[in-house]
């Protein structure tokens, strides 16, 4: 995967389950193409198992110069450190206080009114799905291009694109008003 290709900020979304290969390889190789992050999305861990697998994954982060973005669990990424944390919208509603700890509070987000709730909670910025058809929301029909649009104009945040991105589809993103993309299939099959 070329970074170049997509002419837009590019984050890499992990899914371990989805990996061919063991996930710390895949990780290490995801970091050698320099992608603008890593977003370490393993929800289905403890926060013990989490911690212990996010701290190899900000040392490989680290050696390839890769911003990591830890998920979730904003007690595993303070112990670790980490000043980056993604958190589903449930979550930082529920954190406000907790968040302001942290540089960077990325937020995940499925209609206007949750980007314009989390912008009024201190998110830093938005990541906003699901935009295309994905393998990884079967059965469910994507939000689409108009409404990453509508989002993009009524927000003053970086926002981000998520599903079923791809090299054919990430510019019609950003042409949107995303400020770039998260891929994790593509990432997580990546050869």
């Amino acid at each position: 995967m070329n970074m170049s290709m997509y002419n837009c900020r590019v984050f890499a979304v992990t899914n371990r389950k989805l990996c061919r290969i063991p996930f710390l390889d895949q990780v290490e190789k995801i970091a050698e193409k320099r992608p603008a992050g890593i977003i370490l999305r393993e929800k289905d861990l403890s926060e013990s198992e989490y911690m212990e697998l996010a701290g190899q994954v900000m040392g490989i982060c680290r050696r390839y110069g890769v911003e990591c973005i830890l998920h979730t669990y904003m007690e595993a990424a303070l112990h670790l450190g980490c000043p980056n944390i993604h958190l589903p919208i449930g979550l930082l509603r529920n954190s406000v206080v907790e968040m302001t700890r942290f540089k960077k509070v990325g937020v995940s987000v499925h209609s206007g009114e949750e980007a314009l709730e989390a912008q009024g909670l201190g998110a830093t910025c938005l990541i906003a799905g699901h935009i295309f058809e994905t393998g990884c929301k079967k059965g469910l029909p994507p939000r689409g291009i108009p409404f990453l649009e509508e989002l993009c104009r009524n927000v003053d945040l970086p926002v981000y694109a998520i599903g079923g991105i791809n090299r054919e589809n990430a510019g019609l993103a950003v042409k949107a008003g995303a400020d770039g993309v998260c891929i994790m299939s593509g990432f997580m099959n990546m050869d």
